[in-house]
């Protein structure tokens, strides 16, 4: 009988989070290192060996972290998912004063990859996801991008109606989608800025009730 975790699926996984403020630091400058590598040499050549060298951490203390490049790698979209709901929860969700299509407009420039700043991501990432991402890790980031569509839409109280759920999901597909297949086609910024415009119209137009 197989374990329900194989060696192999373990060391694709962080083993544990940063708490401490100083711990944080440390977490950061690893991933500002990795992506600094891939940029400038591409997946192949990151290592954690390397990695650790350049971000001037110890090694054993990268391991502590991310028994792996692909511990590594899943480490840093999860930290990408996290500093993306946190920037929607701090510019569409907690200011007040909002209408509702301003918050719903951050909301999707924020999923589009317009606003803020926007985390660094390959082509090639795409192709790693089934390779190191398990389906119920995949599933959980869903839930959660799909769950901050329900909080922007529960903070604004001059929303015309709270649409049905399946409605929600079929926004969210639009541009969180859209973004990830702009990422496979390498769209360049100015044109990736005019359709999220035109996704950001669609959006609103669909939750004003207009036809």
């Amino acid at each position: 009988m197989t374990s329900k975790n194989s060696p192999a699926q373990s060391r694709n996984k962080p083993l544990k989070r940063p708490t401490q403020g100083r711990a944080k630091m440390t977490v950061q400058a690893i991933f500002d290192t990795y992506v600094r590598i891939w940029q400038r040499d591409g997946w192949e050549r990151v290592t954690t060996r390397a990695v650790a060298l350049e971000a001037g951490v110890a090694v054993g203390t990268l391991y502590d972290y991310f028994p792996s490049k692909e511990a590594l790698h899943s480490g840093y979209v999860r930290h990408c998912i996290e500093r993306l709901l946190q920037a929607v929860e701090q510019q569409a969700i907690e200011p007040t004063g909002l209408d509702w299509q301003e918050r719903v407009g951050r909301l999707v420039r924020l999923l589009g990859g317009v606003a803020g700043e926007a985390a660094w991501f390959h082509p090639q990432m795409l192709e790693l996801e089934p390779v190191i991402a398990e389906q119920k890790h995949q599933q959980r980031a869903y839930a959660e991008l799909l769950g901050i569509w329900q909080r922007v839409l529960e903070a604004c109280p001059d929303l015309p109606g709270m649409p049905p759920a399946e409605q929600i999901e079929a926004l969210h597909l639009m541009v969180w989608g859209a973004r990830r297949y702009a990422l496979l086609a390498q769209l360049p910024a100015e044109r990736l800025a005019v359709l999220v415009a035109e996704q950001e119209q669609v959006c609103l137009r669909a939750l004003s009730g207009a036809s």
